[in-house]
């Protein structure tokens, strides 16, 4: 499943961002079994164009910066306009980052979902 190897990558990320280290070891945190080869791929895809994809969500918020957003938000944001980068179609792939933040970074208010879909649309609207 699709979700799913974005949902582990997203983790992933996290942890790379947490820890400070590389996505190998992050990899080895994060599965304790089988290895989703689609959720590894996903994540070293974003980190390797981790530089450009901070640039471009940068220069996208407004009123706020990128070492502001708490790491999970970070890593569902950077996921998906990693994927933007280089899939389509677009639309999927921000309501799938906006399922992600639901299950795991919104406290039930809706504005981590409601702030991350304003910064992905723009980001969409940017590269379109």
């Amino acid at each position: 499943m699709r979700r799913e190897a974005r949902i582990k990558a997203m983790q992933i990320l996290y942890i790379v961002d947490f820890h400070k280290i590389c996505v190998e070891e992050a990899t080895s945190m994060v599965f304790e079994e089988e290895i989703d080869e689609l959720a590894v791929e996903l994540a070293k895809r974003c980190y390797a164009r981790l530089e450009e994809i901070d640039e471009l969500i940068s220069t996208t918020l407004v009123n706020y910066t990128l070492d502001r957003l708490n790491l999970i938000d970070k890593a569902i944001i950077r996921l998906a306009v990693s994927e933007m980068l280089s899939d389509e179609p677009r639309e999927v792939i921000i309501n799938e980052a906006l399922e992600i933040t639901k299950q795991y970074s919104d406290l039930g208010d809706h504005k981590a979902t409601s702030f991350n879909n304003r910064l992905l649309d723009n980001i969409h609207k940017k590269l379109k």
